[in-house]
């Protein structure tokens, strides 16, 4: 009975969590007039013109063309995390430098920083550099490693891989290049998976950044494309918002759940290994 209780528990918050995507997913098919009135789960009505008149878009601008433009700033970013931030792991995990442990603590500071905090002197220096109103701000500093929580991430794993594999290595004739390419990389897969999804979910959501250094509706993202619905000073169009929320959705949760076992490898292994 009491397992019972448990599961009777875990169902009733699973579906209270479910429900507004539910409701997001059936509003999607509903007519305008009855997304508000009828809020039912179940419409009374159904419609796919929601869909359509989503895809083409507001104002000449096709919808197409912003997942286009998500998915560029996505692969850019997910690229210059893995690049940069496994190579300041390994560093970090591997090599012996000076003041080693007093760049790890700043770099481990930063994670505390509020991301408000840096606003308003990254847009300053974006701006002198030219960059705003263009995808740079949001893909050239991945190549920096400026993503803490990553690098902190991919070095708790490389510090589990067994240090006798590069003494091998080593003896075998390897530097510390061949050792990082053909020997941390291969077998940091799951943290590097881990990265990259979390990588694109996050650059994928982020409606501030792109909202802060894009100006121009040609360089629309999808965030920022689903704003265009909403217009304070006439018609919205809620029931083409919510459609084109609805296809916003599908990329995350097609690549979490096709990449979901190393994915929960790749946080268990690091959090054990640390």
């Amino acid at each position: 009975m009491r397992n019972i209780l448990i599961h009777c528990i875990i169902i009733a918050v699973g579906v209270i969590m479910l429900y507004p995507i539910g409701w997001l997913v059936s509003s999607s098919i509903k007519p305008n007039n009855l997304i508000f009135s009828d809020l039912s789960i179940w419409p009374k009505q159904i419609t796919f013109g929601n869909y359509l008149q989503g895809w083409n878009g507001v104002g000449g601008n096709k919808f197409s063309v912003f997942f286009v433009n998500s998915f560029a700033i996505c692969i850019w970013a997910v690229a210059g995390n893995l690049i940069s931030c496994s190579l300041a792991a390994y560093a970090f995990g591997r090599l012996q430098f000076s003041l080693k442990k007093l760049w790890f603590s700043l770099m481990m500071i930063t994670i505390m920083l509020p991301h408000h905090v840096t606003i308003i002197p990254q847009y300053i220096l974006f701006q002198k550099m030219g960059w705003v109103d263009s995808y740079f701000p949001l893909t050239i500093p991945k190549f920096l490693a400026t993503e803490a929580f990553f690098i902190f991430l991919m070095i708790q794993f490389v510090r589990g891989i067994p240090k006798e594999l590069d003494e091998s290595a080593i003896i075998d004739g390897c530097g510390p290049v061949q050792i990082y390419w053909r020997i941390i990389l291969p077998l940091s897969v799951p943290a590097l998976i881990t990265t990259a999804l979390f990588t694109f979910m996050w650059t994928w959501d982020d409606f501030f950044s792109q909202l802060l250094y894009i100006s121009s509706a040609e360089l629309f993202t999808v965030p920022l494309g689903l704003r265009l619905f909403m217009d304070s000073t006439g018609e919205s169009f809620y029931g083409a918002l919510f459609a084109m929320s609805v296809l916003s959705l599908l990329p995350c949760l097609i690549l979490f759940f096709s990449m979901q076992k190393y994915f929960v490898e790749g946080i268990s292994t690091s959090g054990i290994k640390g």
